[in-house]
């Protein structure tokens, strides 16, 4: 029998007769591969095949008035950072991929988590560790589950044999990228392997109606190894970051068909596995006793949580020809930008600074409303005059040194309250359909970049 081979993108997963330079379809250089593509045996006897009963008829062809609209039960974890990101708990037949870095904790959270869903029969597929190993972090977890069950096994053949006996309720797989499929001949890993191991856990989620969460591997700029067709064929595309000089872990969504892109679940790390951060305001704004200049409060909001974030910048003077600008957990083009509206329309000198800036806490922030807080902590530190740290701040900046209203003010307001501040500076725009009176705290309107620099100092 000969061998039949093909070229495949290891970025999109396109699949080419002969290698190519450059990928026709992504535009990516040096990316194709040599695998094995295997086609005599019939894929559709492949990977998972339910049990028909006798006579069932057909289903293929549905009337879309015959169908239930009903809204399906997702199952509650007993984790509330966990139900969130996905929308409000686990949707039934759907197929979940997470990722992140090595040593982040995915395996850890996922463990957990299966460990502490005690009413439901959950099986755990590991390719990468033995079950001694998984044995040692569940005793370190200290949680004891009786219908947790263990599987050591990359074979989807053997995977879904094994499923047929125990009927789990929850799948599990540890990881996406140590699976093989043995109608494909090409090494787990590769671009065909992800794509038909996939496939099959795929049509047996669905078909089953049983949820699966697929834990994958990333590549070095960040990105799930493997096809980008991957993230297409899943519901949920969760992501797990974090740095590992910091005890906090980020759970965000990218996608999901099931409810909101824009949420986030906080964990911090301990001995004991990850504990749920219910009020992230409070360890993303630092305990100091003396006030110190360059610092600021911003009332922020990722997804449904609002939350306060301590921005911090330092200018100084700049030593060599052209001045540094470095920001960690903002976006530098848009430091670039309110600088310019700074310089532009305030007449401050900071294209002879260095600027450095920094969101505390080892979080990265996207909300535009950062932008007053980033704006006053910048002055704060070229005046070398702290802000209070009762005042907190909530408005995007234009380009034409104007602030602009955001949504949800009612929200970051209460929030800030909450918390104990006394002063809030929001956009003159956000005035409109907002009642403020029934506040604790000082609401300040501002409408321009002067009104807020005369207003702090």
């Amino acid at each position: 029998m000969k061998i039949k081979t093909a070229f495949f993108c290891q970025n999109c997963g396109y699949e080419s007769a002969k290698w190519t330079g450059k990928c026709p379809s992504c535009g990516q250089w040096n990316t194709f591969v040599e695998e094995k593509v295997q086609k005599d045996i019939p894929l559709r006897n492949a990977g998972w095949q339910p049990e028909k009963e006798h006579g069932a008829k057909s289903d293929n062809i549905v009337n879309l008035s015959e169908i239930s609209g009903t809204e399906e039960e997702r199952l509650l974890t007993p984790d509330a950072e966990l139900n969130r990101v996905l929308g409000g708990g686990i949707v039934p037949g759907s197929l979940v991929l997470v990722g992140g870095e090595p040593g982040i904790g995915k395996s850890t959270l996922f463990l957990q988590n299966a460990l502490l869903l005690k009413d439901i029969t959950t099986l755990y597929i590991s390719g990468e560790e033995s079950a001694q190993q998984i044995k040692m972090r569940a005793d370190r977890l200290q949680v004891k589950n009786d219908l947790f069950y263990l599987l050591t096994e990359t074979s989807t053949q053997t995977i879904f044999q094994e499923i047929k006996k125990l009927r789990p309720q929850l799948v599990i797989v540890d990881s996406i990228q140590t699976l093989q499929s043995p109608f494909i001949e090409s090494a787990p890993g590769s671009v065909s392997q992800i794509r038909e191991t996939t496939a099959e856990l795929q049509r047996f989620a669905k078909e089953s109606h049983t949820p699966v969460f697929l834990i994958g591997h990333i590549t070095k700029d960040g990105s799930i190894a493997g096809p980008k067709i991957l993230e297409h064929m899943v519901d949920t595309v969760l992501q797990f970051e974090g740095d590992q000089h910091y005890a906090y872990r980020i759970l965000r969504t990218i996608k999901n068909r099931f409810g909101s892109t824009a949420e986030l679940g906080i964990y911090e790390m301990t001995g004991g596995g990850l504990r749920q951060v219910t009020n992230p305001s409070e360890i993303l704004i630092s305990q100091r006793e003396d006030q110190l200049s360059g610092v600021a409060i911003a009332a922020t909001i990722e997804g449904m949580r609002p939350m306060l974030v301590e921005v911090q910048a330092l200018v100084t003077q700049s030593v060599y020809g052209t001045p540094q600008r470095t920001a960690t957990g903002f976006d530098l083009r848009r430091l670039q930008l309110l600088l310019a509206v700074l310089e532009k329309r305030g007449g401050f000198h900071f294209g002879v600074k260095d600027v450095f800036l920094n969101i505390a806490g080892g979080i990265r922030v996207e909300d535009p409303s950062i932008d007053l807080a980033v704006l006053c902590a910048l002055l704060s530190s070229y005046e070398d005059i702290p802000i209070s740290s009762k005042i907190c701040f909530a408005g995007e900046v234009g380009l034409s040194g104007e602030i602009r209203a955001v949504n949800r003010i009612e929200q970051r307001v209460a929030e800030a309250e909450k918390l104990g501040f006394e002063k809030i500076f929001i956009s003159r725009y956000n005035k409109k359909g907002t009642d403020i009176s029934k506040f604790n705290i000082e609401v300040i309107p501002v409408g321009r970049v002067d009104e807020v620099y005369r207003g702090l100092f």
